[in-house]
């Protein structure tokens, strides 16, 4: 239930669009966030450009940026979530204004399952974990973590490739799988929960 309230005050912008509208932008987004532009213009029988421009729109409503992985994870989160919700506005007086993002993650629930998933990478010696968490940092772009890290961005994409089986996640395509895993940094804390910042 908090998980819902939480979903429906993030893309309470949205609802001040006309249904039709709003129900676009959620399904392209949904698509937008789990393949590329090319390949979501493809299902919904769009251009790319119809894509891009419909994301661009729902990051300017929620005053934020999709180049962020941890942003793209969490609305992701939102619009998976608000699958379930009637499409009526949700209100049942959970809506806790004070209820974040970050309180939902730090549950024990949560916070277990993530330090069990980050948990196997501590094995290995070449410390991944820490290359995977500056690649995320970074948008997963493997150049900019190679020069965060001090290390050629090839032993970046050896890093985040070998913890892929180990992790049992794919995270080289964006995705739910790798969306998960930054949802697990976010909630042992490797990572900071993004703020949503309101357009004035």
């Amino acid at each position: 239930v908090a998980l819902r309230g939480w979903t429906s005050r993030l893309l309470r912008p949205l609802d001040t669009l006309p249904h039709h509208t709003r129900a676009e932008l959620l399904a392209t987004n949904r698509l937008g966030l789990e393949f590329t532009a090319v390949n979501a213009a493809k299902v919904l029988g769009v251009s790319r450009n119809t894509v891009r421009a419909r994301m661009e729109r729902v990051e300017t409503l929620l005053g934020t940026d999709f180049a962020d992985l941890t942003v793209r994870a969490v609305v992701h989160l939102a619009l998976n979530t608000q699958i379930g919700l009637t499409d009526a506005r949700f209100d049942d007086g959970t809506d806790d204004p004070g209820l974040r993002l970050a309180d939902l993650l730090s549950g024990p629930g949560v916070r277990t399952w993530a330090q069990d998933l980050l948990g196997r990478l501590d094995a290995d010696a070449r410390n991944p974990r820490r290359t995977l968490r500056t690649w995320i940092a970074v948008g997963g772009n493997a150049e900019r973590a190679a020069q965060a890290l001090g290390v050629h961005a090839q032993t970046v994409r050896e890093h985040v490739r070998s913890a892929e089986p180990v992790l049992e996640r794919q995270l080289l395509a964006a995705g739910t799988d790798l969306y998960e895993v930054v949802l697990a940094h976010l909630a042992v804390g490797d990572l900071d929960v993004p703020d949503f910042r309101r357009p004035a």
